[in-house]
């Protein structure tokens, strides 16, 4: 698929996914007139590539975890220093803490949503 209709899947712009590429994250291939080709499997790696720059890692350590996203999942340690294992470690428990937070933010609107409704649905029409 062209980079037009990467863009489209995925709600990312262009400029992002030439930079994705530009970073090695993502790999075109070029078709004779030179315009990226992208394979199907790149609305998913896309996707998930956002979801890991929202969470807050940046691009040289998704570029370094990607290949453990895949199915089947291929691990590779070749530059697996214990900085690196740190960094990944204190970004995993920052995405806890952001999860934890996500979810009390969560179940305080449900439950502000179930409020106003009951105080609704207790009120004469």
């Amino acid at each position: 698929m062209r980079i037009g209709e990467l863009s489209e899947r995925t709600g990312t712009s262009r400029r992002l996914l030439r930079y994705y590429e530009e970073q090695g994250l993502i790999v075109a291939d070029r078709t004779p007139n030179g315009y990226r080709d992208y394979d199907p499997f790149y609305v998913d790696r896309v996707l998930q590539i956002r979801g890991l720059l929202e969470a807050g890692l940046p691009t040289r350590i998704i570029k370094q975890i990607l290949p453990c996203l895949n199915k089947p999942r291929t691990i590779h340690f070749p530059d697996a220093t214990p900085e690196m294992l740190a960094t990944l470690e204190h970004e995993r428990d920052r995405m806890t803490e952001r999860v934890e937070c996500l979810t009390r933010n969560r179940d305080a609107i449900a439950d502000y949503l179930a409020a106003v409704r009951e105080t609704r649905a207790e009120q004469p029409a």
